[in-house]
């Protein structure tokens, strides 16, 4: 069974920085895609990045592209996001998700379609 575990989170003023972990354990599948969501309180909850165990691809949303980075550690088993430059807007509770894939699907980042999810951890911005 896969696990995901967040941590990382917390209260930053804007401007500054955190860099959150997801540990992950448990993955057998060879294809799979393994990214961040973000839900702001009273909205939905939206993906904000992935990385894909296919070809180490990543997006990200428009909201965070050129100041949030993903990477994974060099076994795979820790997922990281670098947030830089931190906006009131990116208040939110942070949740790690993967989805499995085959080899030639197409990747959709969309909260239904996740298979496992990490309880999350909340990221706090504010002056």
């Amino acid at each position: 069974q896969v696990q995901l575990v967040e941590s990382g989170g917390g209260s930053v003023n804007p401007g500054g920085s955190l860099r959150l972990s997801c540990e992950a354990s448990g993955i057998t599948s060879d294809y799979y895609v393994i990214g961040w969501f973000r839900q702001a309180p009273g909205e939905e909850r939206q993906g904000i990045s992935y990385i894909s165990s296919r070809d180490g691809s990543t997006w990200y949303s428009n909201a965070v592209k050129g100041r949030f980075t993903i990477s994974r550690d060099n076994a795979g088993n820790t997922l990281y996001l670098q947030m830089d430059n931190l906006k009131l807007e990116d208040t939110a509770v942070y949740y790690c998700a993967l989805n499995v894939v085959n080899k030639y699907s197409n990747i959709v980042w969309n909260q239904y379609l996740m298979d496992y999810w990490g309880k999350g951890t909340l990221v706090t911005v504010s002056s």
